[in-house]
């Protein structure tokens, strides 16, 4: 556990509108600044809302390694599917994983696991990422997918827990009351 003190981002952050959107940054740029410091492979950054399905890191590190030789490329991966990335006609490549299939994205949420070297060389994407907020959010990582490959799960493998009406929609084809019932208390 890392005890965060968002005094030591004031001269960094932009002052926000609000107190939680400055929180939200501090709380990232945080995540970033360890992983830079003191990662050496794998970096898994996740949000507190998302529920994941019990293969995921299994499947994500397994995946990771396999397209990663194969396409010889360090490579972001996404554990959602999200709906609003089906918004638009853009193609996309389907690439065989461990136990499943995945597709090339150009967006991403702030869940996603890459490696050091992808963090050491778009550090100051990451940087900007947190000095303010962007819209969209994740404007300076969604550019890094422009020269880099980012997969996402078919069939999801974590959900978003947003709001149905929000932007990105709740990941398809996932029986959330059956969620429900299983882990109701």
């Amino acid at each position: 556990m890392i005890n965060l003190n968002h005094a030591n981002h004031n001269a960094i952050i932009k002052k926000q509108k609000s107190e939680q959107t400055f929180s939200n940054l501090s709380s990232l740029l945080k995540c970033y600044e360890v992983a830079k410091e003191q990662s050496e492979d794998l970096v898994f950054f996740v949000e507190d809302d998302y529920l994941h399905f019990e293969p995921m890191m299994e499947e994500m590190i397994a995946s990771y390694e396999r397209i990663a030789s194969q396409l010889k490329k360090e490579l972001f991966i996404c554990p959602a599917d999200y709906p609003y990335l089906y918004m638009n006609n853009k193609k996309t490549n389907i690439l065989i994983g461990n136990k499943r299939h995945w597709r090339t994205v150009d967006r991403s949420l702030c869940t996603f696991m890459t490696s050091k070297i992808m963090i050491d060389k778009y550090w100051n994407n990451f940087y900007n990422t947190c000095l303010d907020r962007n819209d969209p959010f994740e404007k300076y990582l969604n550019e890094i997918y422009k020269m880099e490959f980012c997969i996402s799960p078919l069939k999801s493998l974590s959900v978003h827990m947003t709001n149905i009406n929000s932007s990105y929609g709740l990941s398809p084809f996932i029986d959330y009351k059956k969620i429900w019932d299983e882990n109701s208390v």
